[in-house]
C-alpha cells in the first residue's frame, strides 16, 4: 500500500476528534470545507472523492449528480441534487433556463456582473468587496451546497493591478470541488493555491489574453490537477491554440451539447478538456 494511502484512517480520525471537541454550535453553524482540509493535510496527494462525516460535514452520496450547463461567456448554471440553482459571473444578458438561486460575479467587465440582478434571486454574490481593498470573504451554505471564494488581482481599465478584484468562486456538492476561475488575470501564489484546495471539476477562461496567455493559463490548470476541465471565456483564438498547450496527460472531448451531468463516479480517470456547445 502507497504510504500517503496509510495516512487516510488517521486523518480521518483527527478531523473527528476535532469535530467531536468543538461546542454544539460551532458544529451545526460553521461550514467545513471537504477540498480544502484534504488539500492543507496531504498537499502532495490528488483524491477523486474523500468522506468523513460528521467531521468534513460532507451532504453526498456517491450516486449524486450535479448538472452542468453552459450558458455563454463566463456563465455556467449549476443544479445540485437538492434543487439548488447557481448562475456563475451572472451578468443578466445570458439567461438561464430558471431563476437562480444564487449568483456569482466579478468585475473586471460588464460582462461579468450586473448591477440590477433578477427580483426573485436569493444570494447576490460579489467577488471584490464594495468600496474597499479587502477581498471578498463569502462562507455560504445554501442547501446542500457550500459556497466561498478565493480572492485575486484584477488589471484595471488603465493597466495597473487592482488587489482583489476578482473570486475564484467554490461550490462543494454532492461530494464534488467545483471551482470557476472568474476573469483570472495572473498565476496563482502558493497561498491560494492551498486556499482552493482540491478541485474536481474546473470552469477555465480560454482568450488566450484577455485574462491570460494560454501559456500561464494552461499552467495554472495543470497545477490544479482536475479531472475535468470545462472552456469558456473563448474570444479571438481558436480553441485548439489553448489544447495544444497540454501534452498526453490530458484527453480532449468536443460535446455536441451545451449541458452535461457530473458526480463523484463519473469523473474521468484521466484530466480531460470537455468543450461544452456554445463554448
Amino acid at each position: 500500500m502507497m504510504p500517503h494511502l496509510l495516512l487516510i484512517p488517521l486523518i480521518v480520525a483527527a478531523f473527528a476528534v476535532f469535530a467531536e471537541s468543538r461546542p454544539a454550535s460551532a458544529q451545526a453553524e460553521t461550514p467545513v470545507s471537504q477540498c480544502q482540509m484534504i488539500a492543507r493535510s496531504l498537499p502532495s496527494v490528488t483524491f477523486a472523492s474523500f468522506s468523513a462525516e460528521p467531521a468534513l460535514k460532507v451532504q453526498a452520496k456517491a450516486n449524486e449528480e450535479v448538472k452542468i450547463t453552459y450558458i455563454g461567456h463566463s456563465t455556467f448554471f449549476l443544479e445540485t441534487p437538492a434543487g439548488v440553482k447557481i448562475a456563475t459571473d451572472y451578468n443578466g444578458w445570458y439567461k438561464p433556463p430558471a431563476l437562480p438561486t444564487v449568483v456569482t460575479m466579478n468585475k473586471a467587465h460588464s460582462s461579468h456582473y450586473t448591477t440590477n440582478p433578477e427580483p426573485g434571486i436569493e444570494y447576490v454574490l460579489h467577488g471584490w468587496q464594495d468600496g474597499s481593498p479587502k477581498g471578498a470573504d463569502h462562507d455560504v451554505v445554501v442547501g446542500d451546497t457550500y459556497i466561498r471564494n478565493v480572492p485575486t488581482d484584477i488589471r484595471n481599465w488603465g493597466g495597473s493591478m487592482e488587489a482583489n478584484g476578482n473570486s475564484i468562486f467554490i461550490f462543494e456538492v454532492a461530494g464534488l470541488c467545483i471551482g470557476h476561475l472568474g476573469h483570472l488575470h495572473h498565476e496563482l501564489t502558493e497561498k491560494q493555491y492551498a486556499e482552493i484546495g482540491r478541485l474536481d471539476v474546473l470552469m477555465v477562461p480560454v482568450d488566450g489574453g484577455l485574462t491570460m496567455g494560454a501559456e500561464s493559463m494552461s499552467r495554472v490548470v495543470q497545477r490544479l490537477r482536475s479531472s475535468l476541465i470545462l472552456p469558456m471565456h473563448r474570444r479571438g483564438p481558436p480553441i485548439s491554440q489553448f489544447l495544444s498547450m497540454f501534452g498526453t496527460g490530458f484527453d480532449a472531448v468536443t460535446d455536441d451539447d451545451a449541458t452535461m451531468t457530473v458526480s463523484i463516479r463519473s469523473l474521468p480517470k484521466r484530466p480531460t478538456i470537455h468543450i461544452l456547445s456554445g463554448v
